[in-house]
């Protein structure tokens, strides 16, 4: 007599699974048992791409929302427009009729610059220089007598004191052009240290998107996305910048939670152009398998010798066929094993 083989079939529907046995007899009764054991509903193995997919809100803007802050005491005697654009060399805003002009670089400034000065400041200041066309110094993080001139030469395109000295709070360093948020100071009103001017976002359009800390995988940098506007259109992205927030508790009796935010970079600025600001849903792809073969979850049966199988038939009988199983996305479930192709026919337990 042959030893009977014994499966725990799982079944699977909306996120839940449950288990119940089937006993496959001896072989003097294969022949009455195979009419009636043969499986009701079959699906067959398929060979695709299979995408763990998850979609997301998101707030399609101009992504992050910079502060610039005053550093001096004075009047406030001129402010740009909100949703005006600023480049290089133009002015951001003026304190004492003096403007604060726009510069192009990571690191903010943080201190008064002049001859005998060094650092990556100096050489993002030079940089600028640079490309605004001024000569007759060397590119690098020392603050030479040359830079000075060079300086007193932009002060005076300026209109402003040929002093060769960068003072503190007269530049605004931002990694490019920059689009008016909202603005905060009043021309006319005085203006201490520390104070918010106005803020500030890049120019170009982005999405963002506040994910739970539970799904953080979804967050990888450079991944690519595909991003959904409200007339239905779909439009390809990619993850540009991920960070964690605090989102402060809205009552004292609940906790502040922790998020991921990821701006996701729109190359293809034409397709967004129509939108200001609009609500848009993001679909990220967590895992990627391509032509593998799939099944549905619910063809699993998790064998009691251990790992999982599916039962294979040919319409007239039916085995269990041990499988290795990869990703589970939408429904399916990458497999592999032996016997098993595009085409094979196998059971879906009630």
């Amino acid at each position: 007599m042959r030893r009977a083989l014994t499966a725990v079939i799982l079944l699977a529907a909306g996120g839940a699974a449950s288990a119940f046995l089937v006993n496959r007899g001896d072989t003097s009764q294969a022949a009455d048992q195979t009419a009636v054991a043969l499986p009701v509903n079959t699906a067959k193995v398929t060979q695709q791409t299979l995408k763990d997919t998850e979609t997301a809100d998101g707030e399609l803007g101009f992504g992050t929302t910079s502060t610039a802050v005053n550093r001096a005491a004075g009047t406030i005697t001129g402010l740009p427009d909100s949703g005006q654009e600023l480049r290089r060399g133009q002015t951001v805003y003026s304190l004492d009729n003096k403007p604060t002009t726009l510069l192009y670089g990571a690191l903010p400034a943080y201190r008064r610059l002049a001859s005998g000065s060094e650092g990556p400041d100096v050489l993002q200041l030079e940089q600028n220089l640079s490309a605004m066309g001024y000569t007759g110094f060397t590119v690098d993080d020392e603050y030479t007598d040359a830079t000075a001139e060079a300086v007193e030469n932009w002060q005076e395109d300026r209109g402003l004191d040929e002093t060769g000295v960068v003072e503190l709070g007269s530049v605004l360093f931002a990694p490019s052009r920059i689009r008016v948020d909202s603005v905060q100071a009043q021309e006319g009103t005085p203006i201490g240290p520390s104070q918010t001017v106005l803020t500030y976002t890049g120019t170009t359009k982005a999405v963002t998107v506040r994910l739970d800390a539970s799904d953080q995988r979804l967050a990888k940098q450079d991944a690519k996305v595909s991003v959904t506007l409200p007339d239905g259109a779909t439009v390809p992205g990619r993850v540009e910048k991920v960070s964690t927030v605090i989102i402060p508790a809205e009552s004292a009796d609940k906790d502040p939670e922790t998020k991921i935010e990821v701006i996701v970079a729109i190359d293809n600025q034409k397709a967004v152009a129509a939108w200001s600001l609009a609500a848009v849903d993001v679909i990220f792809t967590a895992s990627e398998r391509k032509n593998v073969l799939t099944v549905p979850v619910s063809a699993l049966v998790a064998l009691r010798e251990g790992g999982f199988g599916v039962e294979v038939t040919d319409g007239k009988s039916s085995n269990y066929q041990p499988v290795r199983t990869g990703l589970f996305a939408g429904g399916q479930v990458e497999i592999s094993g032996a016997g098993i192709k595009a085409g094979t026919v196998v059971g879906i337990p009630k």
